[in-house]
């Protein structure tokens, strides 16, 4: 091949190269460098040349060759830097940029319920306590005065789990009650034996589970129980504390309360918590009608002794309440069942937006 015909090659692959895409590039990268290639082809010819002529057209397609390559390397180094930018700029989070208008999202109405109890009772003295969701049979049943005949037991009514052998199968709780029994173990090691006792003033919020599953009642559901132990308690403060816990929470400053006889095996007297509400309109705190919504009483001398307490020198109210019965009254929900189906929509319209926590305004 002529220096002439060399140069030609060269003068149409550079601009070639220079222009083409991803894709035309292999294609000259072939035509020209690959197997039967053109400048391969100029390499395979040089075997039929003299010695003298080789060694002169073999530099020169070699520098060609050179040439060549240098320019695909180049042009795809090129299109490699121009597809990675437009990856990391399609790719690319301006972190800087305004929250989008859509929702932020909203706190459950069960877990703005918890928020609001503890503001009111907070506000009452009272700390919250936490206890484990499986328990003994004796936290959960014994200790509380409830006996081994009682209808909670039935495995119908009760989620047990495999015992071992010779022992009470341990039980998903059903009500937070266990709670206040080892609040009480405890603080008849401590503060119970004194001479001078503090007082125990708990709410127990939590989950807790039973055999039973309809609009009205959940296999899983919350409980908040209230206990007060100590020296000269009364009824009244029982009264006087669920008057200002309802009215509060309700936002009702003359919510008719009432506490109704009733039979509870870990109080005594025990006694149904009601409140005024209208049955037609469904309007709480109007009308003559009155619907119950908790269960209280005295703590039974019993379960005082159960758990180390002289119920000669102590005594105490203990009071409980659905979590989601309150929520539903409050806020005009008609199926229990929504609240565990995880609808965003539901959420939406129910649910409180979790940059304004709960405050005594709300309430008390």
């Amino acid at each position: 091949m002529q220096s002439e015909d060399l140069k030609n090659l060269v003068e149409a692959a550079l601009p070639a190269i220079a222009t083409a895409n991803a894709a035309a590039l292999e294609e000259l990268r072939v035509s020209l460098l690959g197997k039967n290639g053109s400048v391969t082809n100029l390499l395979k010819s040089l075997g039929g040349m003299d010695p003298d002529a080789r060694k002169a057209a073999g530099a020169e397609i070699n520098r060609v060759k050179g040439q060549i390559t240098e320019a695909l390397t180049t042009r795809r180094a090129v299109l490699d830097e121009a597809a990675l930018a437009a990856k990391l700029a399609a790719e690319r989070i301006d972190v800087t940029q305004p929250p989008r208008p859509d929702p932020i999202g909203a706190l459950h109405p069960l877990s703005r319920t918890h928020e609001e109890l503890a503001a009111i009772f907070a506000a009452m003295g009272f700390a919250i306590a936490e206890g484990p969701d499986i328990e003994s049979d004796w936290n959960n049943f014994s200790a509380l005065n409830i006996p081994s005949h009682h209808p909670a037991r039935a495995m119908m009514d009760t989620f047990y789990l495999q015992a071992a052998e010779n022992a009470r199968p341990p039980v998903l709780r059903t009500h937070t009650s266990p709670v206040q029994i080892r609040t009480m173990l405890e603080w008849a090691k401590t503060d119970g034996l004194g001479t001078s006792p503090v007082p125990i003033r708990i709410i127990v919020p939590g989950r807790t589970f039973r055999a039973d599953h309809d609009a009205t009642h959940s296999p899983m559901f919350h409980q908040c129980e209230g206990l007060v132990i100590g020296e000269g308690i009364t009824l009244g403060h029982l009264k006087g504390c669920l008057i200002d816990f309802l009215r509060a929470y309700f936002g009702i400053p003359e919510l008719p309360v009432r506490l109704r006889s009733s039979y509870f095996p870990f109080t005594e007297p025990s006694m149904e918590v009601d409140i005024g509400w209208n049955r037609k309109t469904g309007e709480l705190g109007g009308g003559s009608d009155w619907l119950e919504i908790g269960g209280s009483g005295m703590v039974h001398p019993n379960v005082l002794a159960n758990c180390g307490i002289d119920p000669r020198r102590f005594q105490g109210f203990a009071f409980g309440v659905g979590l989601e019965r309150i929520t539903m009254l409050k806020h005009g929900i008609a199926d229990l069942r929504l609240f565990f189906e995880s609808d965003v929509r539901w959420l939406r319209h129910y649910g409180v937006s979790p940059l304004t926590p709960a405050s005594l305004h709300e309430g008390i």
